[in-house]
């Protein structure tokens, strides 16, 4: 699956992903207003709102970049009303050729971790069936359980050959709490990077091994560290733009042929329209804005790389 990914950043020269993270206040007045004149003020008018917005931000970017990456509270938020848009927006994700990365930060104790790998990037039996139920490509996975909660998403990902991203140096201005904390000398987060490398040493996919890391741009010193202990991890990067990455602090999470990140970016391409840099398109044409705010992030990017 990694490979996969690797060859449409080639085609795109835009190693992007776009966060459908959906929140009402992003979502411009027409839209809502339409939405509720049909279902009303209801968890079924707010999903309806927020299928209607991500249709529109992927019909207007999904030839600009290789994937893209809905965090599913925003949809749980709504109930099962929102599960049905997450489902229906990663199916339309795919039929515009786009990977789609689930991220929902999935971890347990090894039967739960296997439900949580069958749900979101495996295949369920039904009877005499075989069923999907999220279909996502990729996820995000917690490996605070250990081996026993990550090893079932790892057997998914080499049965199905879908891949994974497993946190290891998050965004987050509090993850230094646990994630920076040292064991014999070493952050944990490095000892997190050595089980990732030791997960995904049997699940390569060309010159990457399927099982991948979150490693947040806002952490460039780090990000360098992880990179030269991980040469064959591909990294999530979070936490560029909106949370203050720059592109210069992204340069440390790829390597020297120029792969081995996807950056992601979230508000700052689905309400771009919102920025004052985006501001001349309106609230009308948001798209537009979020058109113009990817072509802007992969060009900052590639001057860096």
């Amino acid at each position: 699956m990694i490979s996969q990914l690797i060859q449409k950043i080639q085609k795109t020269k835009a190693p992007i992903c776009i966060g459908l993270d959906p929140m009402l206040g992003y979502i411009p007045e027409h839209i809502l207003k339409k939405s509720f004149g049909e279902f009303g003020e209801t968890l079924e008018g707010a999903a309806d709102a927020i299928w209607q917005f991500n249709k529109e931000i992927i019909d207007h970017t999904y030839d600009l970049v290789p994937s893209v990456k809905p965090q599913i509270a925003m949809y749980e938020q709504f109930g099962i009303e929102g599960l049905k848009v997450y489902v229906k927006t990663v199916e339309y994700c795919h039929s515009k050729g786009l990977l789609v990365i689930g991220d929902a930060k999935r971890g347990d104790i090894g039967s739960t971790s296997a439900a949580y790998a069958t749900a979101h990037i495996g295949s369920v039996k039904v009877g005499s069936s075989v069923c999907k139920a999220f279909n996502t490509d990729f996820l995000t996975v917690n490996p605070y359980l250990g081996t026993d909660g990550v090893k079932p998403f790892v057997d998914v990902c080499k049965a199905e050959d879908k891949g994974l991203f497993v946190l290891v140096k998050t965004s987050n201005p509090s993850s230094g709490e646990f994630q920076d904390q040292k064991i014999d000398g070493r952050p944990l987060y490095e000892l997190v990077a050595d089980k990732v490398m030791e997960w995904g040493a049997d699940c390569m996919d060309g010159d990457y091994s399927n099982v991948g890391a979150v490693v947040g741009a806002t952490y460039p010193e780090m990000s360098g560290i992880l990179r030269k202990l991980m040469p064959h991890t591909y990294f999530l990067v979070p936490g560029y733009g909106a949370q203050g990455g720059t592109a210069a602090d992204l340069k440390p999470c790829f390597n020297e042929d120029g792969l081995g990140a996807v950056v992601n970016s979230s508000r700052g391409i689905i309400a771009a329209y919102k920025q004052d840099k985006y501001a001349k398109f309106g609230p009308e044409h948001f798209t537009e804005a979020s058109r113009q705010a990817v072509a802007d992030m992969a060009a900052d990017i590639n001057s860096v790389l």
